[in-house]
């Protein structure tokens, strides 16, 4: 037995110590991904490493981080004062620039951890064959350094060895070293906040509510999922390309409903490609999780709770969860947005008012990276780019945002300008891109990049042959357009390409928009 009203509280301060973990994050944090785009993620874990608590941060990093922390707990015997650093994305993580750190929380001299307290960060390069690490690879050697679960801290000390390995591999090491002391500085913010929580409501009743959250989620979802009727709903959609070979790969699902339980299923999906657009499994249930979360209209805990109900089927060597040494840094932010729009594709078959129509499906990653002549260093730089938001059955899709599996913002326009060789010449709504409908899909993005100095980009998109769907006789959304504009000359640029650019040149990315969702009436004279 529990009380409720305490179990309310103890929601507050779990999330709340969360929350905190991320503001220490992005204020000591050095890189501008990290600080003005807010691209991490934050989290409490109980002993076992499933998800207590989370920050609301990014949906892509927060479910598959729990496989980070099981894998470090296998992996490594902790003590108190270490933290366990990784970025494997075959060992629970995402793509090699998310690097999670990963902390134990020992209480009066506890045998084992009582808790776990994690964050997970983009880093805006982790080496590899081209600089921002988010190149067309095609395997995984390419892509930069990959850290399997090792001691970046011992006995309260860092460990310089593993430090200065990391450091080696990457473009830019000062800014690398100390956005990974940020984030260890965010779990000793998250171990205190523990430490203060246990001394006032006492051990035993922390862990106990720590539990009773996750059932309480397990409780709320299973009563979402029987108001779903029964049946069994498919839905197909498609990426571009790989990035290698013009040819577009699958993403199918399968959601069989049945009482209080789903199980969500990708078999038909393609098999792993050569190109980077693979997708692990961590990925892919950070998906799931997602959308059905999203079908919660109350505001429950988001933790491992959720996911009690859900059953995954995902092929090992597909698309969705792909094997190493596949190239996956496209999974983590391309495919994520496709899964996404198949099983909300799926679900409006099922309740079709609780489905909005496709977003704009991509995240329209851009890496620049070069040998800054002004400052006599290299830079690297790496942004997302919102779109259009899908329309809903009672209103409108909202315009130029950053949807599903990233909840990042676009870097200010002045901080490019101060601390990089190139600026935003022109960022606008797009106009008229939004799908047509009863109810509009929201615009994309106008972002042009006017280059100061010679550059390394590398763009990573999607949506530019595949449209965002809409709904119930609503129209797609406009594909969206990536233009390299050199001497007056302009040339259509692939979804997935790394180009080298010139002083002069600008990079025109223009966003898809959002599907529109029901059939446009008519006017009659």
């Amino acid at each position: 037995m529990f009380n409720p009203i305490d179990l309310e509280i103890f929601n507050n301060l779990f999330s709340t110590i969360c929350e905190e973990m991320g503001v220490v994050l992005c204020k000591s944090s050095f890189s501008t991904n990290i600080k003005e785009r807010k691209d991490f993620s934050c989290a409490l874990f109980d002993h076992r490493g499933e998800m207590v608590s989370q920050a609301e941060h990014l949906p892509v990093h927060l479910a598959s981080m729990s496989m980070s922390v099981e894998e470090a707990i296998k992996a490594v015997e902790m003590s108190d004062g270490d933290a366990v650093i990784l970025n494997d994305p075959f060992q629970g993580g995402t793509h090699l620039p998310d690097i999670t750190v990963v902390t134990p929380f020992f209480y009066k001299g506890s045998k084992k951890p009582v808790f776990y307290v994690a964050n997970r960060a983009h880093h805006s390069d982790v080496g590899g064959m081209s600089p921002g690490s988010m190149c067309n690879a095609t395997e995984i050697y390419q892509e930069g350094i990959r850290i399997p679960p090792v001691k970046i801290v011992q006995g309260n000390i860092i460990n310089r060895e593993i430090m200065s390995i990391i450091t080696s591999n990457v473009r830019t090491p000062k800014e690398r070293e100390w956005d990974i002391i940020a984030q260890i500085s965010a779990n000793t913010i998250g171990k205190q906040r523990l430490k203060e929580l246990c001394e006032k409501y006492g051990k035993s009743e922390v862990v106990k509510y720590s539990f009773e959250l996750q059932g309480y989620s397990a409780r709320i979802m299973k009563s979402v999922i029987k108001k779903i009727p029964d049946g069994e709903y498919s839905f197909s959609d498609y990426l571009d390309d790989d990035g290698t070979v013009e040819k577009s790969v699958r993403i199918k699902v399968r959601v069989i409903i049945k009482g209080n339980s789903v199980s969500v299923d990708f078999s038909g999906s393609s098999w792993q490609v050569d190109g980077c657009v693979n997708a692990v499994y961590a990925v892919t249930v950070s998906c799931v999780f997602y959308v059905f979360r999203c079908l919660v209209d109350s505001d429950i805990p988001s933790n491992s709770g959720c996911m009690r109900s859900i059953s995954i089927t995902a092929p090992e060597g597909s698309v969705v969860n792909a094997k190493s040494p596949g190239a996956v840094s496209g999974g983590n932010v391309e495919t994520s947005q496709r899964i996404v729009d198949v099983v909300f594709g799926a679900l409006s078959k099922a309740v079709p008012e609780m489905i909005p129509a496709a977003s704009s499906g991509t995240m329209n990653n851009i890496a620049i990276g070069g040998y800054d002549k002004l400052k006599g260093s290299h830079f690297t730089y790496y942004e997302t780019i919102g779109g259009g938001m899908g329309a809903r059955h009672n209103s409108d899709g909202l315009n130029a945002i950053h949807t599903h599996m990233t909840n990042t913002l676009n870097t200010p326009v002045e901080t490019i300008e101060h601390n990089y060789p190139f600026r935003i010449s022109q960022y606008k709504i797009r106009p008229q891109s939004g799908g047509m409908g009863k109810h509009k899909g929201g615009h994309g993005i106008i972002r042009n990049y006017e280059f100061f100095q010679a550059a390394t980009v590398s763009i990573l998109s999607d949506r530019r042959k595949h449209a965002p769907y809409g709904l119930r006789g609503g129209k797609k959304g406009q594909l969206g357009q990536n233009t390299l504009i050199s001497k007056g000359r302009r040339r259509k640029l692939p979804s997935k390409t790394t180009i080298n650019v010139n002083t002069g040149d600008v990079i025109s990315i223009h966003t898809p928009g959002g599907g529109g969702y029901g059939k446009q009436k008519v006017k009659s004279d």
